[in-house]
Order: structure tokens, then sequence, then C-alpha cells
């Protein structure tokens, strides 16, 4: 009997539950039987698919990649980089990962192998996994337009005759590593539960299934910003009179947007539409002559900065009477800001968003959710781009970003259904945020 991983459980395992009922030595030696087959199973499968991923990975090197860098008049290193990613990092990553395993394997007794500490101890480099996912759907963007030319779709049939690979296009191999990344969960959850408790690697399968969940929640949460990184800088693009850093500079997600009245030192009451990012808000002037159209005013260094309710009454600082009203101190330059909100409940929505703020800066700067690098990638991306998108793109990411936003409005997290839809990689680590 062979028992695949992510399959239910078997009868085999159903019976041997039905027998633990008994008290018979007999029966329970019978019961010890079959669950220490069903995890020899279960190890016996989980390593075998190692082995057949890593062929896989090296057939797509070997036959594949290395063959492209020959051909420089069809395959730049940058088109080579955006079809296969970081893929010869990760074959590099799992043949070691293989060995470890298989170095933990008892041929004689599959059963009492130990698994869990190889995925504990690799728990960090299983993250190169994140940068293929995010690269994946660039990959078959090109690769569509690749197969679209005759001597493209004959080289890589070519490549894949000559490595003996079964007959499937490029875009399937490629998918494989993202396919990988989110069976390893499902895979250590079918082997936690035919481990008993007595087992010796059954707290170190726990702590392996935690690890790689995290892994997963890491993966969905990159893919997530990722996206939302390409729409701060499209955005940036459409206000005009931008000024200073760019924004991606310090900032990856919107996280509130809303209209607000600031008062100015005079006195006077300015309306005004407030961005709030991680680390900045941002505020801006509603351009009357262009539809959904902003120019820069200004910007809130949040990291340098104090924010302080203020009760309904005379401000004495600035001399005017308020309501729904607070002020933010930016300490370094010395400089303040009084900010009134239209109603009680709206000004609630922001100081909970100013709290949001505080706590995603600090969750980005535990897991390095978006790597200096990707926002880098990003602005040559959008600045090299920069005249073919206003003739057309760039108007849809503004559109996206700021069509109708109500005053408790988050992106990319809760904005439109459509976004809400959008799933991750992994079943799991995709609930909302609250």
């Amino acid at each position: 009997l062979q028992l695949r991983v992510n399959q239910e459980p078997s009868d085999l395992g159903l019976h041997a539950e039905g027998i633990l009922e008994h008290s018979s030595p007999a029966n329970h030696r019978i019961s010890v039987l079959n669950s220490d087959q069903a995890r020899e199973n279960v190890v016996n499968e989980i390593i075998n698919a190692e082995r057949e991923y890593v062929k896989h990975l090296k057939d797509v090197v070997e036959g594949y990649i290395r063959h492209a860098r020959k051909r420089e008049d069809m395959f730049s290193e940058d088109r080579i980089s955006v079809i296969f990613g970081n893929m010869e990092a990760i074959y590099e990553f799992s043949q070691k990962f293989l060995e470890n395993i298989e170095s933990s394997f008892v041929k004689e007794h599959p059963h009492q192998s130990q698994l869990g500490h190889c995925f504990l101890e690799c728990s960090k480099e299983f993250e190169i996994y994140s940068d293929y996912c995010n690269n994946h759907p660039s990959a078959s963007e090109e690769l569509k337009d690749l197969y679209k030319n005759k001597k493209y779709r004959h080289f890589f049939e070519a490549c894949r005759l000559l490595q003996e690979m079964i007959e499937i296009p490029l875009e399937g191999f490629l998918l494989t590593p993202v396919q990988k990344i989110c069976k390893y969960p499902l895979q250590l959850n079918e082997l936690l539960k035919y481990t008993p408790v007595t087992h010796p690697d059954h707290v170190h399968i726990q702590g392996a299934l935690d690890a790689m969940k995290k892994i997963a929640t890491l993966i969905n949460e990159r893919k997530r910003k990722m996206e939302s990184i390409e729409k701060l800088a499209y955005w940036q693009t459409t206000v005009e009179d931008w000024q200073g850093p760019d924004l991606l500079e310090d900032s990856s997600e919107l996280i509130y947007a809303g209209e607000m009245n600031k008062v100015n030192s005079a006195g006077w009451s300015q309306e005004r539409n407030f961005f709030l990012f991680d680390h900045q808000l941002v505020y801006c002037k509603k351009d009357l002559l262009k539809k959904n159209g902003y120019s820069y005013k200004g910007r809130i260094d949040l990291d340098d900065c104090e924010i302080m309710d203020l009760e309904d009454g005379k401000d004495t600082q600035y001399n005017v009477t308020v309501k729904n009203a607070w002020k933010i101190h930016e300490v370094s330059r010395e400089k303040w800001y009084l900010l009134v909100a239209r109603s009680s409940a709206e000004k609630e929505k922001w100081m909970k968003a100013f709290t949001n703020e505080r706590k995603r800066v600090k969750e980005d700067q535990e897991n390095n959710f978006v790597p200096l690098y990707w926002k880098r990638m990003v602005l040559n991306k959008i600045k090299t781009s920069q005249e073919k998108q206003r003739s057309g793109g760039q108007m849809n990411y503004q559109k996206e970003f700021v069509r109708g936003i109500p005053s408790h409005a988050t992106l990319p997290r809760s904005y439109s259904k459509k976004v809400q839809k959008k799933k991750g990689w992994f079943g799991f680590g995709n609930k909302k945020t609250k």
C-alpha cells in the first residue's frame, strides 16, 4: 500500500484508528505497524518528490538556460533573467536541501527518519522563492510574446528534445518552483499527521510546519507589496509639481486616504487630499481642471513626529476654534500641522490609521517585506517606460489608485472587490489584516 502525500487519509489509517480502541496487545502491535507504515510512505514520498524536483530544475538549467546563454543574438542577460528568474539559485539551494534530507533518511527503518530539522535549518533560505514567485507573471508575459516568433518556438522545442524532457511548454516547467513552495506545508502537515507525539521528530516537524507557513505568509505579503509599489510609482508620475525624494525611497503602500482641512499659521483653512503611506503623510491639492488630478503640496515625516489629539474648542496656538481636530508636530523641523476631519467618525478612522501605519512599519522592519532592490527595480522600470506610459497605461494606474476613494479607503488591502479577490500563491496567509 502506498500512501501519497496530500491525499485524504487512507482506509489503512482509518482502520488503524479503529484498532486502537481495542486493548489487546496483539491489536496494539498491528496499529503500531500500520502507523509506522503510513509514516514510512509519507517519508518516501517526500524524498522521492524532492529528487524528482531537483532533476526537473537541472533539466531547465542545463537544457534551457545554458543554451540560451550561447545565443546572445536571441537572449540578453536581462531577457534570461526575466524568463528564468533566480531558478539557478533555487537549483543550487535545492541540491543542498536534498542532500540534507537524504542524509537524514534511515534506509533500514524509514519511519524512524527525522526530517523536521532539515526544514528548520533552511527556513531562511526558502525565502529565495519569493523573488521567483514575484517574477513569474513577467516570465509568462515574456514567453507569451516570444512564442509568437517561430524562431523562438523552434529554439525552445529543440532545448526540450535535447534534454529529453516531457512534452509540455517551457511555461509549464517554469511553474514548478511556484507549485513546489506551495506543497511543502502540505507535505509537512501530512507527515505530522502520521508522526506520534512520542516520536523524536514530532516537535521538529511541528516547528518546520510553522516555519514553512511563515514563509508562505512572507511570500504572499511580498507579492502583495510588489503589486503595491508598482502602483505607487505610477501614481507619483501623475501628481503635478512633485518635489523631493521619490515616494518609493521610503514607502511601499498606501494605508489610508481622504479629504481634510489643513489650517495654516495664519488661521486659514485649506482643503487638501491626504495620502497616508508607511513612513510619510503626503498632502495634495485637487486639480479641478483634471479628473482625478492632483498637485503636490507637501509631506510629513511620520518617523519624526508626534500626533496629539485635540479636544473640541479653541486652539490657542492657532487662535481658531476647531472640532474633530488633531495636531502633528514634526520634531526635527520644529513644524506644526493642524488637521481637521469632517466628522468625529472620520477623525477616529484617521487615528486608527496612524496606529496601523506604525504597526506596518514595524512589521516591515522585522520581516523585510520589500527589499530595497525591488524598489530600485520598479523605479528603473518606470523611468525607462515613462514615455510609453504617458501615451496609454499610466492613466489606468492613476484611475485604479484614486478613482472614487472614500475617506475609509485602504490600498491595496481593501480598496476594491477586484483586489480583494486577488489571491496569493498560498491558500493560507491571505486573511484581511484588520
